[in-house]
């Protein structure tokens, strides 16, 4: 299954202390590059996150952002010790400065007066995987969504390069024809004869500089590889970038072997349709 590096895709968790929310931010990467933003009271887990992220992600760069919503009221505790040595403070501070008032909310924002109910390091790590493991499920559903898309064009764009190169394996003939008469041509115009066998030798030798049947042969087993790799069930974006730079080095071959305006533009449109394909497949993992 072909599947895009990019994507975002984002769960949330019910738990004790409010809720858990993880986002999942990926764009192309030529490795895994996982970037982990977590609540300070999770900073320990970061390892196990990065585990389970490994074994479902093999390329991209990915942003993981976590965060705790607010709490419920009832998972919240009061310090009474805290409230207490406040309480006292404030009684001696009254006695110094009769107008100063001390409201009870701004007590409670006092650090340390309110907490949230502790939890066990066993199920917060459990409930901080569960929600990763959700916006994981829905970050490979939006990929393997956004690699049928490519994978949908890579094939046209194969289809198309197939039937370039069927083209030019029908004009070769020709052009070896024509290729001949014009090298007659240019001998007849000398003052001097030629000798026959000479003719023969650089007929040959013209022939061979300009056979692109090795390029063409090439090419066409790049098309079934690359359509084998697009039906595989792996990532497969490294081996359809390493195809697309052998597709680019037979097409600048048949270029440069070109004697014939069509083949120079058929390696043209070869180029352009490669340059399109090697662009997409940036974005496969």
């Amino acid at each position: 299954m072909i599947r895009s590096m990019t994507a975002y895709a984002s769960a949330e968790v019910a738990t004790p202390t409010g809720t858990l929310t993880c986002e999942l931010r990926a764009v192309n990467h030529r490795y895994l590059e996982l970037g982990p933003r977590l609540p300070d009271e999770m900073r320990s887990f970061e390892s196990a996150l990065r585990e389970r992220m490994a074994a479902r992600l093999s390329r991209g760069k990915v942003d993981v952002i976590v965060r705790r919503g607010e709490s419920r009221g009832e998972s919240l505790q009061v310090d009474s010790a805290m409230v207490g040595r406040l309480s006292e403070l404030a009684l001696d501070m009254e006695a110094r400065f009769p107008r100063m008032r001390i409201e009870f909310t701004e007590l409670l924002r006092f650090p340390g007066v309110l907490q949230h109910a502790e939890m066990d390091q066993d199920a917060q790590q459990a409930l901080l995987l569960d929600v990763l493991d959700r916006a994981l499920d829905a970050l490979t559903a939006t990929r393997e969504r956004e690699g049928a898309k490519l994978a949908d064009m890579l094939r046209e764009r194969l289809d198309a390069i197939e039937r370039i190169v069927a083209d030019v394996r029908g004009w070769m003939p020709e052009i070896r024809v024509a290729l001949r008469a014009r090298l007659e041509s240019r001998l007849a115009d000398l003052k001097q004869p030629v000798d026959p066998g000479r003719l023969e030798q650089e007929l040959v030798l013209q022939i061979t500089r300009s056979d692109v049947d090795e390029e063409l042969d090439r090419l066409s087993t790049h098309f079934a590889e690359t359509r084998r790799v697009l039906g595989l069930k792996e990532p497969v974006g490294r081996r359809l970038d390493f195809l697309m730079q052998e597709f680019n080095r037979e097409a600048n071959t048949l270029g440069s072997k070109s004697v014939d305006a069509r083949t120079t533009n058929a390696a043209v449109e070869l180029k352009v349709l490669i340059e399109q394909m090697r662009e997409q497949v940036q974005n496969i993992e």
